[in-house]
């Protein structure tokens, strides 16, 4: 335009040169020269709905670039993101993520063409952006570069730092969908690209990656950390890790899967130095383990296991794995429970390496499939790992516990749509890891074990560094069964909700040799409640003495006939994810043997016998018989299981005094002689040379006596060890003993002695020691030392005060605990839901993260009342309405009432039967 303009001036002056000078010149209409407007830009047309679930196929990238500047001393951390992608068609916008960044520059570079992008936030808590521009971006590829900076969380989520000693270190967490809180990212499963990481660290410090470090340069004071490309990654599995960590290293051997040594490193903060050589010794063992089931080597060309202090689990980074400190740092003399802890866990985020990592979920409604199979496969190989240790009944144990849960009307099933990204935390509970693993478990107990894995292995084959679908694993054990009923059978558990009863009642008188049953299935349901009618495919194993007979239950019932001698136990090594219910007879007669079951059995019985008396049938008497006999049981996960039933009396309120005052004695009377027997001595290494079991079996014999019987001289000597271990003495408290003695400690030294317990807890970095410490105070049930705690320590919102006070070195994380501990505690769940009411909305605006809000109501499922699950419903409710938390504040209005409806239904008759115990 400006060209035009000037052609029109120079005309005006030609011709005013050409006339003469007195000449009047002709009249002709004024025309003014007005400069045309130019053409207005089109303005981009209104962004679509903002996608909360799925983004869509818009963009669809191909590579990530990332060069990171984290120093975890500094609240910031800058960096630089490209990502390469291919746009469908030729768009104005482009939908991605990017969480509480600020971002500096935005551009995509396409044709050769840059152009510069507005970056707008669209959705706060999930995180939705959208990138717009002044002109469309052409179909085809593209090249998105960002510029940004970001702050290190507090809590275990994002990019979070925190300081050990006098040291920062920083560690990553970006499932589910924390990844766009370190950068510009798509953040979804789906995606799965290379990612060429650099990371700009303060000179010393060492920097973790998913692939190998390839060199360290060093550039405007930093070092420059570059990483070899990874394979295929969703951005959920990114890793960046930096501090001045210590570091053990080491080779897994060669096995027949894999030709060459994989690298393997143990890191952790410095303090924990001198215990890594556990953990690089025995992860050794269970990656060969995991290699020979899956038949197929390592995925990836390093391992890395990093711990962090405030980490509340575990997470599988392809090729740099994450876990608390305490499941790592640990030396052979390490209790019992920590030791299987290790085994476990370490063997469920490995066997994520493949299922998971090499195999990933294309969205995270089969994010259920990852974390069940995981749970399944970490006690298995768990168990494998160390026999000794009885690692696999613990897979049982969390799935009968997870049928607490699933009976509950308000639920979900394990496999449930996710249509929107705050939905998809909830994901992460009992459901998925308990009732997952243990159908897991029973669809691999039935189809039999080498099927199963050959249906793993064709589906791990099929989907190769890529993404797969539940219903593709569905099929592929399908096709290796040769079974058309294992589809639909595994889908009725995965995709309803509820638990089983198997209903069993004698046809006929049978014989010694056999008896015959009709089995009637149904859903369970608790006293007062009425779910609705769901059929599933049951899986029935039954054993009756050495005779094992499995069917498949389609139907509302079958005839069972079974031969053998001895009770009929109705769950075969407790596989089977179901209750039962037995004629009086064959209860008394399964119980009168439970000193004699498997683990897995003893805790199967245990489970249904105490979901029968929820429900109205069964007795306080058959509770405290099955007490007595499985108190006896070798089996240390059978006699843990013990006191079960008789504590669910108890904490809900079904005892009145006098019951109370019977059943200490009766623990008591139950306890002291296997201890004496037993022997105890307290001090550190006094049963290195004992089997784990035995170990195990005298610890909780300690706490039946010490918690439950309040046996005076055994706490009185436990709260000794304690007094000299704080002054000193570390080999007067073996740490098996911990939990047990620094409880006796609080409950006889009162507020002061919790403020010792407080400063020696802020003064060591110790991964057993200073949780336990901090348990002991939370858990105390002592109003004035709650008192205290929620006064001097956990208010996120009182910074400069508590710098000041005696808790100024409690984490976020040890503050929210302390929190939950004390509002789950008897003595103490007044106050604490004081606490929690007023500080409600910080604790739902992110002091502890979405993870923490999600599971925030679970502190209030202790109470026993109408009255409280009313007032939650009516206060609490709408507060949590459409957030993180609801389907949880759901499960525990329920759970409140309905043990207020027990309580009024069956307390005079549950006191008057256990005030008679002898």
């Amino acid at each position: 335009m400006r060209r035009a303009m000037l052609a029109v001036s120079a005309l005006a002056v030609a011709v005013a040169a050409t006339m003469p000078a007195h000449a009047k010149p002709t009249k002709h209409p004024t025309i003014k020269l007005v400069p045309p407007s130019p053409p207005p830009t089109p303005a981009p047309p209104p962004l679509p709905p903002t996608p909360l679930g799925k983004l869509g196929n818009a963009v669809t990238p191909s590579a990530y670039r990332l060069d990171v500047t984290l120093d975890p001393a500094k609240e910031l951390f800058t960096g630089h993101a490209e990502i390469d992608g291919e746009l469908s068609a030729a768009a104005t916008h482009v939908f991605l993520h990017g969480n509480g960044l600020t971002i500096r520059q935005a551009t995509a570079t396409t044709v050769g063409k840059m152009l510069t992008g507005t970056w707008t936030l669209l959705d706060e808590e999930t995180g939705v952006a959208a990138l717009t521009f002044a002109e469309p971006l052409p179909a085809g590829r593209v090249t998105l570069r960002f510029d940004y900076d970001g702050v290190f969380n507090k809590g275990p989520v994002g990019l979070f730092r925190v300081k050990v000693g006098d040291d920062w270190y920083g560690w990553s967490q970006f499932e589910s969908i924390d990844a766009r809180s370190a950068f510009p990212s798509f953040d979804e499963p789906g995606f799965k690209t290379p990612y060429t990481v650099t990371l700009r660290t303060p000179p010393g410090l060492t920097a973790v990656s998913n692939a190998p470090e390839l060199d360290k340069t060093q550039e405007a004071g930093l070092d420059v950390h570059h990483f070899a490309p990874t394979l295929p990654l969703p951005s959920y599995l990114v890793a960046m890790m930096v501090g001045p960590f210590a570091v053990a290293e080491s080779m897994v051997p060669p096995t027949p899967q894999r030709a060459n040594p994989l690298p393997l490193r143990i890191i952790s903060p410095k303090p924990n130095a001198d215990r890594l050589s556990f953990a690089l010794e025995n992860s050794k063992t269970i990656v060969g383990l995991l290699e020979d089931y899956f038949g197929q080597p390592f995925p990836y060309p390093k391992l890395d296991q990093i711990t962090s202090p405030i980490m509340p689990g575990a997470m599988e980074n392809a090729g740099a794995d994450n876990y608390a400190d305490n499941i790592i740092v640990m030396g052979e003399d390490a209790p019992v429970p920590q030791k299987r802890k290790f085994g476990m866990v370490v063997a469920h985020e490995l066997a994520h390496q493949w299922f998971g990592d090499l195999v990933t979920p294309a969205w995270w409604d089969d994010i259920w499939l990852n974390e069940s199979f995981a749970n399944w496969m970490g006690y298995r190989i768990g168990n494998a790992w160390r026999p000794d240790l009885h690692i696999g009944s613990g897979a049982t144990a969390e799935g009968f516990a997870a049928m607490g849960t699933d009976a509950l009307l308000a639920g979900r099933p394990i496999h449930q749509a996710i249509t929107m990204s705050n939905q998809i935390d909830a994901a992460f509970d009992t459901i998925t890891y308990g009732k997952g693993g243990h159908v897991v478990a029973m669809i691999a107990a039935f189809m039999g074990d080498d099927k199963f894995q050959g249906g793993v292995r064709r589906y791990m084959a099929a989907h190769r560094y890529g993404n797969a679908s539940s219903a593709e694993f569905f099929s592929a054990m399908a096709e290796v069964s040769g079974d058309p009923r294992i589809l639909p059978a595994m889908q009725s558990f995965t995709d309803q909700q509820g638990v089983p009863l198997i209903t069993f009642t004698r046809e006929g008188a049978g014989t010694r040799e056999g008896a015959r049953y009709i089995a009637a299935q149904s859903r369970y349901a608790r006293l007062g409640t009425t779910p609705p009618d769901t059929k599933w495919g049951v899986p029935l194993c039954l054993r009756k003495g050495v005779t094992r007979q499995c069917q498949l239950l389609d139907g509302p019932q079958a005839a069972v006939a079974i031969t053998g001698t001895g009770a009929l136990m109705p769950n075969e090594n407790g596989t089977g994810y179901y209750r039962f219910e037995l004629p009086k007879k064959d209860w008394n007669a399964l119980i009168a043997g439970a000193d004699k079951l498997s683990g897995n059995e003893a805790l199967a019985v245990s489970d249904s016998l105490i979901a029968s008396f929820q429900a109205g049938r069964a007795h306080a008497t058959q509770l405290e018989t099955l007490a007595r006999k499985l108190a006896r049981n070798p089996d240390s996960h059978a006699s843990a299981a013990a006191l079960n039933g008789m504590e669910m009396l108890r904490s809900a309120g079904l005892l009145d005094d006098t019951a109370t005052s019977a059943y200490r004695g009766f623990v008591a009377r139950l306890y002291a002689p296997m201890l004496a027997a037993a022997k105890l001595d307290l001090r550190a290494g006094a049963y290195a040379a004992e089997d784990a079991e035995t170990m195990q079996r005298r610890v909780d014999m300690v706490g039946a006596l010490a918690n439950v019987a309040k046996a005076g001289d055994l706490q009185a000597r436990l709260a000794d060890a304690a007094a000299a271990y704080l002054g000193g003495d570390k080999g007067a408290l073996d740490p098996m003993w911990f939990d047990n003695a620094f409880g006796a400690w609080v409950e006889r030294e009162g507020l002061i002695g919790a403020q010792k317990l407080m400063a020696a807890a802020l003064a060591s970095q110790d991964p057993v020691l200073r949780p336990t410490l901090l348990g002991a105070l939370g858990s105390s049930g002592k109003m004035d030392v709650a008192t205290w705690l929620l006064s001097e320590g956990p208010d996120p919102k009182r910074a400069a005060e508590q710098a000041k006070s005696d808790t100024a070195g409690l984490r976020l994380s040890e503050r929210l605990g302390l929190v939950r501990d004390v509002t789950a505690t008897g003595g103490t769940r007044d106050l604490g839901y004081a606490w929690v009411k007023a500080h409600l909305e910080d604790l739902m605006g992110g002091a502890g993260g979405i993870f923490f809000s999600s599971r925030l109501p679970q502190m209030l499922g202790g109470f026993c009342s109408v009255e409280r699950a009313d007032e939650f419903a009516s206060e609490l409710r709408p507060r949590f309405a459409g957030k993180a938390g609801a389907l949880e504040l759901e499960r525990v209005i329920e759970r409140v009432r309905d043990c207020a409806v027990l309580q009024s239904a069956r307390k005079a008759e549950a006191s008057a039967e256990v005030a008679q115990l002898r």
